[in-house]
């Protein structure tokens, strides 16, 4: 089990309050960003629960992925630099998989995504939902991986 950061716990407990687990990973590097955090939660809330609750890409990775773009993308057509923001992708997924063994929503939910019953309409955040489902651990564990990998660049 790898160890918890500053920047983990923080997004652990963005999600704890009710944001989105994308909101929760962007939300905890929005000073790194350079962004309002209220910027950076509508900017992710989209991603959140695998892509608007589509249960694809798992919404950690997907935050992750954001403050990518913010950290080290530009705004170049033709840019030289798409390699190197490509492979700190593969690489940040390489890591999350390591960890997880996928980058997939529904395959990180498992059972608990096929009693999901109206796929418009989130959760209810009871005490339960937070025993039952991995996220806010998952949230914590995505933004640790970026906190540490960010660390060696």
């Amino acid at each position: 089990m790898m160890k918890i950061t500053q920047k983990g716990e923080k997004a652990r407990e963005l999600f704890l309050e009710g944001y989105t687990c994308a909101q929760s990973v962007a939300g905890a590097f929005a000073e790194e960003m350079g962004m309002p955090i209220d910027t950076v939660l509508r900017i992710a809330m989209p991603f959140g629960g695998g892509m608007g609750r589509l249960r694809e890409v798992c919404g950690t990775f997907s935050g992750m992925v954001l403050v990518v773009g913010q950290l080290y993308g530009d705004n170049i057509p033709k840019s030289p630099n798409k390699a190197q923001v490509y492979s700190i992708v593969q690489k940040l997924a390489e890591r999350f998989k390591a960890e997880y063994g996928t980058i997939i929503c529904h395959e990180l939910l498992g059972e608990l995504e096929a009693r999901d019953t109206d796929p418009l309409k989130p959760s209810e955040r009871t005490d339960g939902y937070y025993q039952k489902r991995p996220c806010a651990g998952v949230c914590a564990a995505a933004a640790s991986i970026l906190e540490n990998y960010l660390s060696e660049i």
